[in-house]
């Protein structure tokens, strides 16, 4: 049976509308991005991972949000035109999403719901950063910045979540992605 995970609609960076069906059967890792933050640099990280085991089932998937700070605040044109010409971006973006509050996206519901708790890095510094400025989302399950990451098995299941301080790069998650596409 399929993930009903496959079967919400989402608009390509285009504004297509699509699902995430033509994904389905590979390994996922969904990210929400923007392009003024202080992580944008992440998206070259992003890319090099994508190259790296795009061959063996992962697929980079950015959703641009502009819930943080204000820090995406461009139009889907905008932000395709950005990614391409700063980082030579090939995985997949989509439409603009809220990432939290009333009007998150149904994409990031079924994502936090089945993947309630991000892996910090580093003892979570980043988050007492943004508490110390008054930054933190208001709720526990809440995505906590830009750059947050989902990684969704090839049944459509979330089996990780990290936090946007944790690098496309880091241990942690490039272990949890290569056993994510052995399994």
């Amino acid at each position: 049976m399929a993930s009903p995970l496959y079967d919400i609609a989402v608009d390509d960076i285009d504004g297509k509308q699509t699902t995430l069906t033509p994904w389905a059967g590979k390994v996922l890792l969904v990210v929400n991005v923007a392009s003024k933050c202080g992580l944008t640099p992440q998206y070259e990280a992003l890319e090099s991972v994508y190259e790296k085991y795009r061959d063996q089932g992962l697929v980079v998937m950015g959703f641009p949000s502009n819930d943080f700070a204000g820090q995406e605040p461009g139009s889907e044109e905008e932000i395709k035109s950005f990614c391409e010409t700063n980082f030579n971006v090939q995985f997949p973006l989509f439409g603009k999403v809220h990432a939290n509050g009333p009007d998150r996206h149904p994409l990031y519901s079924a994502l936090i719901a089945n993947g309630p708790q991000a892996t910090p890095k580093d003892g979570g510094q980043l988050r007492e950063r943004l508490g110390a400025k008054n930054l933190l989302p208001p709720g526990k399950t809440d995505i906590t910045w830009n750059f947050e990451k989902f990684l969704v098995d090839r049944k459509g299941n979330v089996v990780g979540r990290f936090d946007p301080d944790v690098t496309p790069d880091d241990p942690k998650l490039t272990k949890a992605i290569e056993a994510a596409l052995a399994a």
